[in-house]
């Protein structure tokens, strides 16, 4: 199936949601141009994923994606919603004891308080009804995709492998994002370490398309119209792209954070679990070669506890205290506009309506 009829959208370009760094005016802009933009609600409450909602509908009149991360547990982490442990966030502290000092903040106070149950955020996203809803870390509930199949919600999963792909459309989603190695952020493997999961997308895009029957949709080293070229030749039928637009000034990404996405090159970037204890992929700094040195909590209270020292760094413009997140194809994200960065991509698109 073609993705523009599927979606209601005239080019299939679809904006990474980036967790933490979304914003409305880029979803917006991405939306506005034609494509799928989208937004990424890790973290929020009910109030806030129906506020961020509201707002982009009154920015756009278009399709967008909102998409959540489900409760996934990894090796060494608590279920979700569990108190976390005391001699963890003590020895985290301790390990991050002059990064807190460097940035002129506190760690947060003990006890942390968990994040928002997946049950609440999935139930306030149902209620915004977006064009879709997107899932990372694992296959959605049955009852998640017959709800959002009920309000005329189009379902998206996310694989790294082909394994994770069949579990995907064997639950039913509409599409599957095939990530490949290549791309920035958290790697979001579900059936095996995502140090074990680390397929290229040259490799992975072919073999997933030939696995399932849904419209696959490729991500990671992707950022200009060669990019989505490839894609396309090795059977995607729509590519998502994060670390091209996130460099752009419509991104919630600091400007310092935006200047080395553009300086940086293919080898420089690394899998870490230092800035929130999942791996992802990101540019390494002072933060985390100090985390990695001295050890870090489990996910999700490490991406807490790094929160305290990376917000105001952001504000004073420190890179050396960010989680610079970004993929293999961060040199070619050389433009500075949405929309530029967009028609940039559509120019690869066989056949555009655009």
């Amino acid at each position: 199936m073609d993705l523009r009829d599927l979606l209601q959208i005239d080019t299939p370009i679809v904006l990474g949601p980036f967790g933490g760094m979304s914003s409305v005016s880029l979803t917006a802009a991405v939306s506005e141009a034609g494509g799928l933009g989208s937004y990424g609600l890790y973290g929020y409450a009910a109030e806030r994923i129906a506020a961020v909602a509201a707002e982009l509908r009154a920015a756009t009149s278009r399709p967008f994606a909102l998409n959540l991360w489900l409760p996934l547990q990894g090796p060494g982490e608590r279920a979700s919603g569990e108190p976390f442990d005391r001699a963890e966030y003590d020895a985290a502290v301790a390990a991050m004891g002059d990064l807190y000092a460097d940035a002129g903040v506190a760690a947060p106070a003990w006890p942390v308080p968990p994040l928002p149950a997946f049950e609440e955020q999935l139930e306030a996203a149902l209620a915004a009804e977006p064009a879709v809803l997107s899932f990372i870390f694992g296959v959605p509930p049955a009852d998640a995709i017959e709800r959002a199949h009920a309000r005329g919600i189009r379902v998206f999963g996310t694989a790294t492998t082909v394994p994770e792909a069949l579990a995907l459309e064997a639950a039913g989603v509409d599409a599957i994002v095939a990530s490949g190695a290549e791309a920035a952020g958290h790697r979001p493997s579900f059936l095996a370490a995502p140090e074990a999961s680390l397929v290229g997308g040259l490799a992975l895009i072919p073999q997933v398309v030939d696995a399932v029957s849904v419209p696959v949709i490729a991500t990671g080293g992707i950022a200009d119209r060669r990019g989505v070229a490839a894609a396309f030749a090795l059977g995607a039928c729509g590519v998502q792209v994060g670390t091209a637009f996130l460099a752009t000034r419509q991104s919630a990404a600091p400007a310092v954070h935006r200047d080395r996405i553009r300086g940086a090159a293919a080898h420089e970037t690394v899998l870490t679990r230092a800035m929130s204890g999942r791996a992802a992929r990101g540019l390494p700094n002072r933060a985390v070669q100090t985390i990695e040195r001295h050890g870090f909590a489990s996910f999700p209270l490490q991406n807490i506890l790094t929160g305290a020292f990376r917000r105001p760094a952001a504000e004073a413009g420190r890179d050396d205290l960010l989680s610079l997140w970004m993929g293999q194809a961060a040199g070619l994200a050389r433009l500075d506009d949405a929309a530029e960065v967009f028609a940039e991509l559509r120019a690869g698109v066989p056949g555009s309506r655009g």
